[in-house]
Protein backbone atom coordinates (compact mmCIF):
# COMPACT_ATOMS: atom_id res chain seq x y z
CA UNK A 1 0.00 0.00 0.00
CA UNK A 2 0.99 3.46 -1.07
CA UNK A 3 2.09 4.71 2.22
CA UNK A 4 1.36 8.54 0.99
CA UNK A 5 -2.57 6.89 0.66
CA UNK A 6 -2.45 5.64 3.99
CA UNK A 7 -4.28 7.35 7.03
CA UNK A 8 -2.12 9.28 9.87
CA UNK A 9 -2.51 6.74 12.46
CA UNK A 10 -0.95 3.89 9.96
CA UNK A 11 1.25 6.40 8.16
CA UNK A 12 3.26 7.95 11.53
CA UNK A 13 2.97 4.35 13.19
CA UNK A 14 6.44 4.02 15.25
CA UNK A 15 8.59 1.42 13.78
CA UNK A 16 11.14 1.25 16.90
CA UNK A 17 11.80 2.65 20.05
CA UNK A 18 13.12 5.83 19.54
CA UNK A 19 9.91 6.82 17.79
CA UNK A 20 7.59 5.88 20.54
CA UNK A 21 5.38 8.79 22.34
CA UNK A 22 4.88 9.38 25.53
CA UNK A 23 6.55 5.62 27.00
CA UNK A 24 9.74 6.55 27.44
CA UNK A 25 10.11 4.25 30.86
CA UNK A 26 8.57 1.20 28.48
CA UNK A 27 10.90 2.30 25.38
CA UNK A 28 14.28 2.22 27.99
CA UNK A 29 13.23 -1.07 30.43
CA UNK A 30 12.62 -3.46 27.38
CA UNK A 31 16.21 -2.34 25.36
CA UNK A 32 17.69 -2.50 27.73
CA UNK A 33 16.78 -6.31 28.64
CA UNK A 34 17.16 -7.40 25.28
CA UNK A 35 20.54 -5.97 25.43
CA UNK A 36 21.59 -8.04 28.42
CA UNK A 37 19.20 -11.30 26.55
CA UNK A 38 17.23 -11.32 30.04
CA UNK A 39 13.93 -11.46 27.80
CA UNK A 40 10.76 -12.73 29.61
CA UNK A 41 8.66 -15.51 28.70
CA UNK A 42 5.44 -13.78 28.44
CA UNK A 43 4.61 -9.60 28.39
CA UNK A 44 1.50 -7.68 29.01
CA UNK A 45 1.06 -4.80 27.97
CA UNK A 46 -2.08 -2.22 29.08
CA UNK A 47 -3.48 1.12 29.32
CA UNK A 48 -6.29 3.25 27.63
CA UNK A 49 -6.78 3.00 23.68
CA UNK A 50 -4.40 4.41 21.31
CA UNK A 51 -1.16 4.89 23.93
CA UNK A 52 0.86 1.95 21.56
CA UNK A 53 -0.08 -1.35 23.13
CA UNK A 54 -0.01 -3.12 20.05
CA UNK A 55 2.20 -1.12 18.50
CA UNK A 56 5.18 -1.46 21.27
CA UNK A 57 4.24 -5.70 20.64
CA UNK A 58 5.24 -5.07 17.18
CA UNK A 59 8.71 -3.16 17.93
CA UNK A 60 9.21 -5.90 20.71
CA UNK A 61 8.45 -8.35 18.06
CA UNK A 62 11.26 -6.94 15.67
CA UNK A 63 13.94 -5.88 18.44
CA UNK A 64 13.89 -9.34 19.31
CA UNK A 65 14.07 -10.85 15.45
CA UNK A 66 15.66 -8.15 13.51
CA UNK A 67 18.89 -9.13 11.95
CA UNK A 68 20.75 -6.14 12.78
CA UNK A 69 20.21 -6.41 16.94
CA UNK A 70 18.74 -3.70 18.89
CA UNK A 71 21.76 -1.75 19.02
CA UNK A 72 21.62 -0.58 15.52
CA UNK A 73 17.94 -0.18 15.45
CA UNK A 74 17.23 -1.99 12.17
CA UNK A 75 19.49 1.00 10.45
CA UNK A 76 20.09 -1.48 7.47
CA UNK A 77 17.56 -3.39 4.96
CA UNK A 78 16.06 -6.26 7.56
CA UNK A 79 13.68 -9.12 6.02
CA UNK A 80 12.35 -9.69 9.54
CA UNK A 81 11.60 -6.53 10.26
CA UNK A 82 9.91 -5.27 7.12
CA UNK A 83 8.08 -8.86 7.55
CA UNK A 84 6.78 -8.06 10.58
CA UNK A 85 5.83 -4.09 9.87
CA UNK A 86 3.45 -5.89 6.92
CA UNK A 87 1.75 -8.29 9.30
CA UNK A 88 3.09 -11.21 7.09
CA UNK A 89 5.93 -12.90 9.05
CA UNK A 90 5.72 -16.86 9.09
CA UNK A 91 6.90 -17.02 12.55
CA UNK A 92 5.13 -13.80 14.19
CA UNK A 93 1.66 -14.48 14.45
CA UNK A 94 -1.15 -11.89 15.36
CA UNK A 95 -4.32 -12.68 16.63
CA UNK A 96 -7.70 -10.57 17.85
CA UNK A 97 -8.55 -12.44 21.09
CA UNK A 98 -11.81 -10.55 20.24
CA UNK A 99 -12.68 -13.25 17.57
CA UNK A 100 -10.38 -16.20 18.98
CA UNK A 101 -11.79 -16.47 21.93
CA UNK A 102 -12.48 -20.41 22.77
CA UNK A 103 -10.66 -23.14 23.97
CA UNK A 104 -9.92 -24.72 20.32
CA UNK A 105 -8.39 -21.22 19.33
CA UNK A 106 -5.87 -21.79 21.89
CA UNK A 107 -5.45 -25.28 21.35
CA UNK A 108 -4.66 -25.02 17.82
CA UNK A 109 -2.14 -22.04 19.27
CA UNK A 110 -0.24 -24.17 21.16
CA UNK A 111 0.08 -27.58 18.40
CA UNK A 112 1.55 -24.25 16.50
CA UNK A 113 3.79 -23.78 19.14
CA UNK A 114 5.50 -27.18 19.25
CA UNK A 115 7.43 -26.83 15.70
CA UNK A 116 10.36 -24.31 15.73
CA UNK A 117 10.78 -20.73 14.21
CA UNK A 118 11.29 -21.16 10.09
CA UNK A 119 13.32 -17.66 9.30
CA UNK A 120 13.71 -15.80 12.60
CA UNK A 121 15.05 -16.35 16.24
CA UNK A 122 11.70 -16.60 18.15
CA UNK A 123 8.31 -17.29 17.28
CA UNK A 124 6.55 -14.73 19.02
CA UNK A 125 2.63 -15.13 19.25
CA UNK A 126 1.01 -11.55 19.54
CA UNK A 127 -2.71 -11.85 21.09
CA UNK A 128 -4.73 -8.67 21.18
CA UNK A 129 -7.49 -7.74 23.52
CA UNK A 130 -6.35 -11.01 25.56
CA UNK A 131 -9.12 -10.66 28.29
CA UNK A 132 -12.07 -11.36 25.96
CA UNK A 133 -10.14 -15.37 25.96
CA UNK A 134 -12.72 -17.29 27.72
CA UNK A 135 -11.59 -18.72 31.07
CA UNK A 136 -11.16 -22.70 29.30
CA UNK A 137 -8.95 -20.88 27.12
CA UNK A 138 -6.72 -19.20 29.72
CA UNK A 139 -6.32 -22.21 31.71
CA UNK A 140 -5.07 -24.23 28.45
CA UNK A 141 -2.48 -21.75 27.89
CA UNK A 142 -0.92 -21.50 31.48
CA UNK A 143 1.34 -24.38 30.94
CA UNK A 144 2.48 -23.43 27.84
CA UNK A 145 3.17 -20.34 29.23
CA UNK A 146 4.83 -20.92 32.53
CA UNK A 147 7.55 -23.29 30.93
CA UNK A 148 7.25 -22.04 26.89
CA UNK A 149 10.49 -23.41 24.65
CA UNK A 150 13.36 -21.06 24.38
CA UNK A 151 12.55 -20.26 21.04
CA UNK A 152 8.65 -19.48 22.17
CA UNK A 153 7.59 -15.65 23.38
CA UNK A 154 4.37 -14.52 24.16
CA UNK A 155 3.04 -10.69 23.97
CA UNK A 156 -0.34 -9.67 25.14
CA UNK A 157 -2.39 -6.61 25.08
CA UNK A 158 -5.35 -5.21 26.81
CA UNK A 159 -7.13 -2.04 27.72
CA UNK A 160 -8.87 -4.30 30.99
CA UNK A 161 -6.53 -6.08 32.67
CA UNK A 162 -8.94 -7.16 35.70
CA UNK A 163 -10.46 -9.35 33.19
CA UNK A 164 -7.21 -11.51 32.87
CA UNK A 165 -7.00 -14.19 36.00
CA UNK A 166 -4.06 -13.75 38.19
CA UNK A 167 -2.98 -17.12 37.29
CA UNK A 168 -2.10 -15.40 33.65
CA UNK A 169 -0.61 -12.63 35.30
CA UNK A 170 1.73 -13.62 37.76
CA UNK A 171 3.57 -15.59 34.72
CA UNK A 172 3.84 -12.14 32.69
CA UNK A 173 5.85 -9.26 33.14
CA UNK A 174 3.30 -5.92 33.04
CA UNK A 175 3.51 -2.62 31.52
CA UNK A 176 0.91 -0.10 32.36
CA UNK A 177 1.19 2.34 29.54
CA UNK A 178 0.05 5.68 31.08
CA UNK A 179 -1.75 8.70 28.76
CA UNK A 180 0.59 10.54 26.54
CA UNK A 181 1.30 13.86 28.07
CA UNK A 182 -0.71 17.06 26.51
CA UNK A 183 2.45 19.07 25.56
CA UNK A 184 4.09 15.80 24.15
CA UNK A 185 0.87 14.95 22.12
CA UNK A 186 0.60 18.59 21.26
CA UNK A 187 4.33 19.01 19.77
CA UNK A 188 3.67 15.60 18.35
CA UNK A 189 0.71 16.82 16.25
CA UNK A 190 1.62 19.83 15.41
CA UNK A 191 5.35 17.84 13.62
CA UNK A 192 2.66 15.88 12.05
CA UNK A 193 0.37 18.88 10.60
CA UNK A 194 3.55 20.46 9.31
CA UNK A 195 4.38 17.46 7.61
CA UNK A 196 1.81 16.91 5.51
CA UNK A 197 1.18 20.50 5.14
CA UNK A 198 -1.38 21.45 6.90
CA UNK A 199 -3.29 24.68 7.47
CA UNK A 200 -4.37 24.37 11.10
CA UNK A 201 -4.25 26.98 13.87
CA UNK A 202 -2.38 25.82 17.27
CA UNK A 203 -5.70 26.25 19.11
CA UNK A 204 -7.20 23.52 16.67
CA UNK A 205 -4.33 21.20 17.51
CA UNK A 206 -5.23 22.12 21.06
CA UNK A 207 -8.51 21.67 20.80
CA UNK A 208 -7.19 17.70 19.28
CA UNK A 209 -4.97 17.18 22.15
CA UNK A 210 -7.68 18.17 24.97
CA UNK A 211 -10.43 15.39 22.81
CA UNK A 212 -8.04 13.23 22.30
CA UNK A 213 -7.45 12.21 26.26
CA UNK A 214 -3.71 11.50 25.40
CA UNK A 215 -4.43 8.80 22.92
CA UNK A 216 -2.32 9.27 20.07
CA UNK A 217 -4.09 7.30 17.79
CA UNK A 218 -7.49 9.26 18.37
CA UNK A 219 -5.46 12.20 18.10
CA UNK A 220 -3.67 11.16 14.83
CA UNK A 221 -7.71 10.84 13.10
CA UNK A 222 -8.69 13.85 14.50
CA UNK A 223 -5.64 15.41 12.25
CA UNK A 224 -6.81 13.83 9.44
CA UNK A 225 -10.28 14.99 9.60
CA UNK A 226 -8.48 18.71 10.51
CA UNK A 227 -6.36 18.06 7.23
CA UNK A 228 -9.23 17.32 5.06
CA UNK A 229 -11.72 20.17 6.09
CA UNK A 230 -8.32 22.86 5.37
CA UNK A 231 -6.91 24.09 2.64
CA UNK A 232 -3.92 26.12 1.81
CA UNK A 233 -6.10 29.42 1.39
CA UNK A 234 -8.10 29.08 5.11
CA UNK A 235 -6.77 28.50 7.86
CA UNK A 236 -8.77 25.87 9.97
CA UNK A 237 -9.99 28.13 12.72
CA UNK A 238 -10.90 26.87 16.38
CA UNK A 239 -14.81 26.90 15.55
CA UNK A 240 -14.40 25.33 12.55
CA UNK A 241 -12.79 22.29 14.30
CA UNK A 242 -15.11 22.05 16.98
CA UNK A 243 -18.31 21.90 14.46
CA UNK A 244 -16.25 19.64 11.73
CA UNK A 245 -14.94 17.46 15.56
CA UNK A 246 -18.77 17.85 17.27
CA UNK A 247 -17.06 19.34 20.18
CA UNK A 248 -19.15 22.08 21.65
CA UNK A 249 -17.08 24.86 22.86
CA UNK A 250 -16.77 25.01 27.50
CA UNK A 251 -16.99 28.08 26.99
CA UNK A 252 -20.68 28.41 26.66
CA UNK A 253 -20.89 25.61 29.45
CA UNK A 254 -19.43 28.04 31.72
CA UNK A 255 -21.09 31.12 30.94
CA UNK A 256 -23.94 28.89 31.83
CA UNK A 257 -22.11 28.42 35.23
CA UNK A 258 -22.17 32.17 36.08
CA UNK A 259 -25.90 32.73 35.20
CA UNK A 260 -26.83 29.64 37.61
CA UNK A 261 -25.10 31.24 40.22
CA UNK A 262 -26.33 34.40 39.53
CA UNK A 263 -29.61 32.86 39.62
CA UNK A 264 -30.67 33.71 36.02
CA UNK A 265 -32.98 30.54 35.31
CA UNK A 266 -33.98 32.04 31.42
CA UNK A 267 -30.46 32.79 30.45
CA UNK A 268 -29.26 29.23 32.14
CA UNK A 269 -32.23 27.23 30.07
CA UNK A 270 -31.38 29.61 26.95
CA UNK A 271 -28.12 28.43 26.93
CA UNK A 272 -28.54 24.75 27.63
CA UNK A 273 -30.98 24.53 24.79
CA UNK A 274 -28.41 26.15 22.24
CA UNK A 275 -25.88 23.39 23.49
CA UNK A 276 -28.41 20.83 23.21
CA UNK A 277 -29.47 21.70 19.69
CA UNK A 278 -25.62 21.35 18.75
CA UNK A 279 -26.26 17.81 18.97
CA UNK A 280 -24.51 17.30 22.49
CA UNK A 281 -25.43 14.31 24.40
CA UNK A 282 -26.91 14.41 27.62
CA UNK A 283 -24.39 12.29 28.93
CA UNK A 284 -21.59 14.30 27.51
CA UNK A 285 -23.19 17.25 29.10
CA UNK A 286 -23.06 15.92 32.13
CA UNK A 287 -19.77 14.98 32.06
CA UNK A 288 -18.48 18.01 31.19
CA UNK A 289 -20.28 19.66 33.33
CA UNK A 290 -18.63 17.25 36.52
CA UNK A 291 -15.35 19.00 34.78
CA UNK A 292 -16.36 22.47 35.31
CA UNK A 293 -17.47 21.31 38.77
CA UNK A 294 -13.84 20.12 39.53
CA UNK A 295 -12.20 22.90 38.33
CA UNK A 296 -14.55 25.25 40.16
CA UNK A 297 -13.04 23.47 42.91
CA UNK A 298 -9.66 22.72 42.69
CA UNK A 299 -9.04 26.10 39.85
CA UNK A 300 -6.42 26.97 42.75
CA UNK A 301 -3.61 24.19 41.52
CA UNK A 302 -4.03 24.31 38.25
CA UNK A 303 -1.22 25.91 36.35
CA UNK A 304 -2.80 28.66 33.97
CA UNK A 305 0.23 28.45 31.75
CA UNK A 306 0.67 24.56 32.44
CA UNK A 307 0.18 21.78 29.84
CA UNK A 308 -3.02 20.86 30.51
CA UNK A 309 -4.69 21.90 27.30
CA UNK A 310 -8.56 21.33 28.60
CA UNK A 311 -8.49 24.75 29.65
CA UNK A 312 -7.60 27.92 27.72
CA UNK A 313 -6.25 31.05 29.70
CA UNK A 314 -9.67 33.40 29.38
CA UNK A 315 -11.60 30.23 30.40
CA UNK A 316 -8.90 29.35 32.95
CA UNK A 317 -9.65 33.26 34.29
CA UNK A 318 -13.38 32.95 34.48
CA UNK A 319 -13.34 30.18 36.32
CA UNK A 320 -11.15 31.45 38.93
CA UNK A 321 -13.33 34.45 38.89
CA UNK A 322 -16.62 31.81 39.72
CA UNK A 323 -15.04 29.92 42.05
CA UNK A 324 -13.89 32.85 44.20
CA UNK A 325 -17.65 33.07 45.43
CA UNK A 326 -18.40 29.61 46.13
CA UNK A 327 -18.07 27.51 49.04
CA UNK A 328 -16.99 24.05 48.64
CA UNK A 329 -19.88 22.88 50.17
CA UNK A 330 -22.12 24.12 47.21
CA UNK A 331 -19.93 22.44 44.69
CA UNK A 332 -19.82 19.08 46.10
CA UNK A 333 -23.69 19.47 46.49
CA UNK A 334 -23.81 19.83 42.81
CA UNK A 335 -21.69 16.95 41.92
CA UNK A 336 -23.92 14.73 43.89
CA UNK A 337 -26.71 16.35 41.91
CA UNK A 338 -25.08 15.61 38.79
CA UNK A 339 -24.12 11.70 39.80
CA UNK A 340 -27.81 11.41 40.60
CA UNK A 341 -28.36 12.71 37.14
CA UNK A 342 -26.34 10.76 35.11
CA UNK A 343 -28.27 7.76 36.16
CA UNK A 344 -31.84 9.37 36.04
CA UNK A 345 -31.04 10.01 32.13
CA UNK A 346 -31.11 5.78 31.73
CA UNK A 347 -34.51 5.35 32.94
CA UNK A 348 -36.18 8.73 31.36
CA UNK A 349 -37.81 8.64 28.17
CA UNK A 350 -36.78 12.65 27.32
CA UNK A 351 -33.32 12.70 29.05
CA UNK A 352 -33.47 16.95 27.28
CA UNK A 353 -36.25 17.32 30.11
CA UNK A 354 -34.51 15.63 32.70
CA UNK A 355 -31.40 17.95 32.12
CA UNK A 356 -33.72 21.13 32.17
CA UNK A 357 -35.27 19.85 35.12
CA UNK A 358 -31.94 19.07 36.88
CA UNK A 359 -30.69 22.94 35.98
CA UNK A 360 -33.73 24.11 37.47
CA UNK A 361 -33.05 22.12 40.92
CA UNK A 362 -29.47 23.77 40.92
CA UNK A 363 -31.17 27.27 40.52
CA UNK A 364 -33.48 26.25 43.48
CA UNK A 365 -30.88 24.69 45.68
CA UNK A 366 -28.29 27.82 44.65
CA UNK A 367 -31.05 30.37 46.03
CA UNK A 368 -31.87 28.85 49.15
CA UNK A 369 -28.35 28.83 50.15
CA UNK A 370 -28.18 32.32 49.12
CA UNK A 371 -31.14 33.29 51.02
CA UNK A 372 -29.83 34.34 54.23
CA UNK A 373 -32.40 36.71 54.53
CA UNK A 374 -35.00 34.14 54.60
CA UNK A 375 -33.77 31.51 57.51
CA UNK A 376 -36.99 29.97 59.15
CA UNK A 377 -40.58 29.96 58.06
CA UNK A 378 -43.97 28.34 59.49
CA UNK A 379 -47.40 29.01 60.55
CA UNK A 380 -46.17 31.35 63.48
CA UNK A 381 -43.00 33.22 63.10
CA UNK A 382 -39.98 34.19 60.35
CA UNK A 383 -36.94 35.24 61.42
CA UNK A 384 -34.83 37.58 59.32
CA UNK A 385 -31.06 38.82 59.37
CA UNK A 386 -30.61 41.89 58.46
CA UNK A 387 -26.80 43.47 59.29
CA UNK A 388 -26.51 42.76 63.20
CA UNK A 389 -29.77 42.48 64.28
CA UNK A 390 -32.55 39.61 64.22
CA UNK A 391 -35.93 40.36 63.43
CA UNK A 392 -39.06 38.22 64.28
CA UNK A 393 -42.16 39.21 62.17
CA UNK A 394 -45.21 37.27 62.57
CA UNK A 395 -47.79 36.78 59.62
CA UNK A 396 -50.51 37.76 61.28
CA UNK A 397 -48.83 41.60 61.84
CA UNK A 398 -46.24 41.35 59.28
CA UNK A 399 -45.40 45.10 58.93
CA UNK A 400 -44.37 45.13 62.35
CA UNK A 401 -41.35 43.83 63.91
CA UNK A 402 -40.03 43.27 67.11
CA UNK A 403 -35.93 43.51 67.08
CA UNK A 404 -33.51 41.01 69.33
CA UNK A 405 -30.40 43.06 69.73
CA UNK A 406 -27.89 40.60 71.16
CA UNK A 407 -24.59 40.09 69.55
CA UNK A 408 -24.74 37.37 71.87
CA UNK A 409 -27.47 35.02 69.94
CA UNK A 410 -26.71 33.50 66.98
CA UNK A 411 -28.57 32.38 64.37
CA UNK A 412 -28.12 28.66 65.16
CA UNK A 413 -29.28 29.42 68.32
CA UNK A 414 -32.65 30.83 66.81
CA UNK A 415 -32.64 27.85 64.85
CA UNK A 416 -32.53 25.58 67.26
CA UNK A 417 -34.73 27.45 69.68
CA UNK A 418 -37.67 27.71 67.62
CA UNK A 419 -37.15 23.77 66.39
CA UNK A 420 -37.30 22.59 70.23
CA UNK A 421 -40.08 24.88 70.46
CA UNK A 422 -42.09 22.74 67.94
CA UNK A 423 -41.15 20.19 69.49
CA UNK A 424 -41.83 20.56 72.50
CA UNK A 425 -45.27 20.93 71.43
CA UNK A 426 -46.01 17.65 70.74
CA UNK A 427 -44.58 16.17 73.74
CA UNK A 428 -46.27 14.20 76.25
CA UNK A 429 -46.29 13.55 79.93
CA UNK A 430 -46.18 10.81 80.90
CA UNK A 431 -45.55 10.56 85.03
CA UNK A 432 -47.59 7.71 86.29
CA UNK A 433 -48.06 4.41 85.08
CA UNK A 434 -52.01 5.22 84.33
CA UNK A 435 -50.62 7.95 81.81
CA UNK A 436 -49.20 5.47 80.01
CA UNK A 437 -51.86 3.10 79.65
CA UNK A 438 -54.34 6.07 79.08
CA UNK A 439 -51.81 7.22 75.96
CA UNK A 440 -51.66 4.12 74.96
CA UNK A 441 -55.27 4.35 74.27
CA UNK A 442 -55.16 7.62 72.85
CA UNK A 443 -52.60 6.73 70.50
CA UNK A 444 -54.73 3.69 69.34
CA UNK A 445 -51.69 1.23 70.47
CA UNK A 446 -54.12 -1.41 71.67
CA UNK A 447 -51.36 -4.31 71.48
CA UNK A 448 -49.42 -2.24 74.41
CA UNK A 449 -52.33 -1.59 76.06
CA UNK A 450 -53.09 -5.39 76.36
CA UNK A 451 -49.70 -5.88 77.27
CA UNK A 452 -49.79 -3.58 79.94
CA UNK A 453 -53.45 -4.43 81.46
CA UNK A 454 -52.95 -7.94 81.28
CA UNK A 455 -49.64 -9.10 81.39
CA UNK A 456 -47.28 -6.78 83.19
CA UNK A 457 -47.09 -5.56 86.70
CA UNK A 458 -45.91 -2.37 87.81
CA UNK A 459 -43.26 -2.32 90.56
CA UNK A 460 -41.87 0.97 90.45
CA UNK A 461 -42.35 4.06 88.04
CA UNK A 462 -39.98 6.92 88.48
CA UNK A 463 -39.24 9.49 85.72
CA UNK A 464 -37.61 7.91 83.12
CA UNK A 465 -37.33 4.41 84.59
CA UNK A 466 -40.06 1.85 84.49
CA UNK A 467 -39.46 -1.26 87.16
CA UNK A 468 -41.94 -4.38 86.42
CA UNK A 469 -42.57 -7.95 86.71
CA UNK A 470 -44.55 -10.28 83.97
CA UNK A 471 -46.36 -13.18 83.63
CA UNK A 472 -45.44 -16.17 80.76
CA UNK A 473 -47.09 -14.35 78.17
CA UNK A 474 -45.50 -11.17 77.60
CA UNK A 475 -45.08 -10.48 74.06
CA UNK A 476 -40.92 -10.94 73.08
CA UNK A 477 -40.88 -7.61 71.45
CA UNK A 478 -42.75 -5.00 74.36
CA UNK A 479 -39.63 -3.90 75.99
CA UNK A 480 -38.51 -2.65 72.22
CA UNK A 481 -41.67 -1.53 71.17
CA UNK A 482 -42.78 0.66 74.57
CA UNK A 483 -39.09 2.01 74.55
CA UNK A 484 -39.37 3.01 71.40
CA UNK A 485 -42.84 4.73 71.83
CA UNK A 486 -42.18 6.41 74.87
CA UNK A 487 -39.38 8.05 73.05
CA UNK A 488 -41.21 9.33 70.14
CA UNK A 489 -44.07 10.52 72.72
CA UNK A 490 -41.75 12.03 75.29
CA UNK A 491 -38.28 13.16 73.32
CA UNK A 492 -36.78 11.24 76.06
CA UNK A 493 -34.78 7.77 76.48
CA UNK A 494 -36.74 5.65 79.31
CA UNK A 495 -35.38 2.33 80.59
CA UNK A 496 -37.19 -0.48 81.04
CA UNK A 497 -35.93 -2.89 83.51
CA UNK A 498 -37.43 -6.29 85.16
CA UNK A 499 -37.60 -7.34 88.87
CA UNK A 500 -38.07 -10.79 90.90
CA UNK A 501 -40.20 -8.37 92.56
CA UNK A 502 -43.92 -9.79 92.41
CA UNK A 503 -45.41 -5.76 91.33
CA UNK A 504 -48.53 -4.79 91.43
CA UNK A 505 -51.64 -7.20 90.07
CA UNK A 506 -51.77 -6.52 86.39
CA UNK A 507 -54.65 -4.07 85.76
CA UNK A 508 -57.37 -6.48 84.12
CA UNK A 509 -56.65 -8.81 87.44
CA UNK A 510 -57.19 -5.57 89.91
CA UNK A 511 -60.47 -4.68 87.79
CA UNK A 512 -62.11 -8.11 88.02
CA UNK A 513 -60.94 -8.33 92.00
CA UNK A 514 -62.80 -4.85 92.51
CA UNK A 515 -65.60 -5.84 90.37
CA UNK A 516 -66.05 -8.84 92.25
CA UNK A 517 -65.94 -7.43 95.56
CA UNK A 518 -68.15 -5.00 94.78
CA UNK A 519 -70.76 -7.48 93.28
CA UNK A 520 -70.39 -9.66 96.71
CA UNK A 521 -70.50 -6.28 98.78
CA UNK A 522 -74.06 -5.63 97.05
CA UNK A 523 -75.22 -9.44 97.66
CA UNK A 524 -74.60 -9.06 101.56
CA UNK A 525 -76.96 -5.47 101.44
CA UNK A 526 -80.03 -5.11 103.40
CA UNK A 527 -81.50 -3.49 100.43
CA UNK A 528 -80.70 -6.85 98.08
CA UNK A 529 -82.27 -9.28 100.59
CA UNK A 530 -85.38 -7.50 101.12
CA UNK A 531 -85.31 -7.45 97.01
CA UNK A 532 -85.22 -11.53 97.39
CA UNK A 533 -87.74 -11.92 99.63
CA UNK A 534 -90.25 -9.83 97.03
CA UNK A 535 -88.46 -11.85 93.95
CA UNK A 536 -87.22 -15.19 95.22
CA UNK A 537 -85.92 -16.30 91.61
CA UNK A 538 -83.85 -12.96 90.89
CA UNK A 539 -80.32 -12.77 90.54
CA UNK A 540 -77.64 -9.39 90.77
CA UNK A 541 -76.16 -8.67 87.78
CA UNK A 542 -72.57 -9.23 87.11
CA UNK A 543 -71.87 -7.01 84.58
CA UNK A 544 -71.76 -3.67 86.22
CA UNK A 545 -69.84 -0.53 85.85
CA UNK A 546 -66.43 0.53 88.02
CA UNK A 547 -65.94 3.71 86.00
CA UNK A 548 -66.90 5.34 88.95
CA UNK A 549 -66.41 2.86 92.19
CA UNK A 550 -64.49 5.64 94.25
CA UNK A 551 -67.10 8.21 93.52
Amino acid sequence: MNKEKQVLALKYRPQNFEDLIGQDVVAETISKAIKQNRVSNAYLFTGIRGVGKTTIARVLAKSLNCTARIENQCTEKCENCDAITNSNHIDVLEIDAASKTGIDDVRELIEFSRYGPTSAKYKIFIIDEVHMLSKQAFNALLKTLEEPPEYLKFIFATTEVKKIPVTVLSRCTRFDLSRVKSDELFTFIKSVSKKENGNISDDVIKLIVRISEGSVRDALSLLDRALISSDDNNKLDIKEAQKIFGYFDKTNLIVLFENLFSGNENKVIDIYRSIYNQGVDPKIFLNDFLEILYYLKNISFIDKNGNNFNLNNDDHDKIVKIAESLESSTLLLFWQFTIKTLSEIEIVSDPNISLEMFLIRLLYVRKKIDSDDLLISNEKNTVIETDNKINVVTKKTLPETKTIENSNTTIGQIKNTVQEKKINESLIKIDTFDNLVNTCIEKRELKLKYELENNVSLVSFEIPRIEISFNENLDKNFVKDISSKLYEWTNQRWIISFSKLQGDIPITKMKSFKRNKILEEAKDSEIYKKFLDSFSDADLLSKISIDKEND
